[in-house]
């Protein structure tokens, strides 16, 4: 059975920090690009940064560079979101999502989903 378990969502004050982990199972992680998308109330989903596992590409959205990372770790499966600096307008659902490694691009988020996480919710207090 295809996982996706995201963990990592809170509450946390304008500044602060927090890391998201999507761990992933059921199918070939290196295979894949892992994706977050994030989804504020009212508003589009939006993709926020993309890791390609086998070679360690990423991307992020022009709101989240040099304050987002994205990282891999191959041994367990699990892509992590460091958040620093966070923003009341980085409130939303975080969903990870995977995606054929080979749809992966440097210049946007996947548009092809083979899989998503069922999201956890990151509130950030102005």
């Amino acid at each position: 059975e295809v996982q996706l378990v995201e963990s990592g969502g809170g509450l946390v004050q304008a500044g602060g920090s927090l890391r998201l982990s999507c761990l992933a199972s059921g199918f070939t992680f290196d295979d894949y690009a892992i994706a977050w998308f994030r989804q504020a109330p009212g508003k589009e989903r939006e993709g926020v940064s993309c890791i390609r596992s086998s070679d360690g590409r990423s991307y992020y959205v022009d709101s989240v560079k040099g304050r987002f990372t994205i990282s891999s770790d191959n041994a367990k499966n699990t892509v992590y979101l460091q958040m620093n600096s966070l923003k009341p307008e980085d409130t939303a659902v975080y969903y990870c999502a995977a995606t054929p490694r080979y749809y992966y691009s440097d210049y946007g988020s996947p548009q092809i989903v083979d899989y998503w996480g069922k999201g956890t919710l990151v509130s950030v207090l102005s």
